[in-house]
């Protein structure tokens, strides 16, 4: 069964699902019934010949993640505000808006993809600011004492990782995002039972594991991998320089890892999948076994963005 395009993300207490330029979201709201919304968008690679090139997709790739990341979760937010009983969606089609309504809705709308974007540029430089210049801080204090450049760029990249990997269980403990991460392995269990030519239902989805290689987790550890290869092969004795660089140089990072997780997602050969084990063991902090009620969640996002019963019909039919 080849595998199919489809990814995901877990939202508050959802999933997203996301298939060429469509994505859907399904949320089991306070009522326990699942709401779903479709909706689309053009990737940068159908904008412009460029932004296909190699290295150079994974970097608007990345970024065009975290813009719909983003939403999604926002969207998702709505069904449990304490302020809000009900989503803005249900409130526009059960209410008559005059012109004035229509104008603060647009307003807000506005306000919110401006929202958006600031969120997204805070993570980045978060995520900047935690694992790329606070370890290369670090590892600075140790100039004097080591004159070993590549010993320093491993010692640089094990503090990059331990201070990912204590990120990551520090949050774990949250029981929000306990159960955002059993949103996230049903969401795995969805796709890795599709890619495996099974029907989708909660009897075989649950069958199936809650690791993928092409997880965002997985990217991420990969990242961190990546740029210990990355800075090591930059030598200055600059701390300014330094940091300088360790910015300049995310988004080829960020390229080099998308291509690997990119072949490790079609391959499944003894390479990519030895490659692949350190960011599926990251995921057994990130995963949760999930209850059957959040598989129905996930039937339903994909359902929004694919007709998997066609699909694998279609796969059989080749493969005969």
């Amino acid at each position: 069964m080849g595998r199919v395009s489809i990814g995901g993300q877990a939202v508050i207490e959802g999933i997203m699902m996301k298939n060429d330029d469509k994505y859907a979201i399904a949320v089991r709201k306070p009522d326990k019934e699942i709401e779903l919304k479709i909706d689309s968008y053009t990737p940068a690679s159908k904008k412009c010949k460029l932004f296909k090139l190699p290295i150079i997709r994974g970097v608007f790739n990345f970024v065009e993640s975290l813009l719909i990341g983003v939403k999604t979760l926002m969207y998702s937010a709505e069904f449990y505000d304490e302020e809000e009983e009900t989503p803005k969606k249900q409130k526009k089609e059960n209410t008559k808006k005059d012109t004035s309504e229509d104008l603060e809705e647009k307003k807000k709308d506005s306000s919110d993809s401006l929202f958006m974007a600031g969120t997204v540029a805070f993570s980045i430089i978060l995520a900047v600011g935690l694992f790329m210049l606070l370890p290369a801080f670090l590892a600075s204090l140790l100039d004097g004492v080591i004159k070993n450049h590549f010993l320093l760029g491993l010692i640089e990249g094990a503090m990059r990782l331990i201070i990912f990997i204590g990120y990551v269980v520090l949050i774990s403990l949250m029981e929000d995002i306990k159960r955002t991460f059993m949103y996230h392995g049903a969401e795995h269990k969805t796709i890795n039972c599709l890619e495996a030519g099974e029907d989708l239902t909660v009897e075989n989805i649950m069958r199936h594991s809650r690791f993928h290689k092409r997880c965002g987790t997985s990217f991420l550890f990969i990242v961190m991998f990546v740029s210990i290869l990355v800075f090591m092969c930059i030598t200055t004795d600059t701390v300014w320089l330094k940091m300088l660089y360790r910015v300049l140089l995310v988004p080829l990072i960020a390229g080099i890892s998308y291509e690997f997780i990119k072949f490790a997602g079609k391959h499944d050969n003894f390479v990519a999948n030895v490659l692949s084990k350190p960011g599926i063991w990251v995921q057994r902090l990130t995963t949760k076994e999930p209850t059957p009620d959040m598989i129905e969640v996930a039937i339903k996002a994909v359902e929004g963005v694919l007709d998997w019963r066609e699909y694998l019909e279609e796969q059989k039919s080749e493969k005969q």
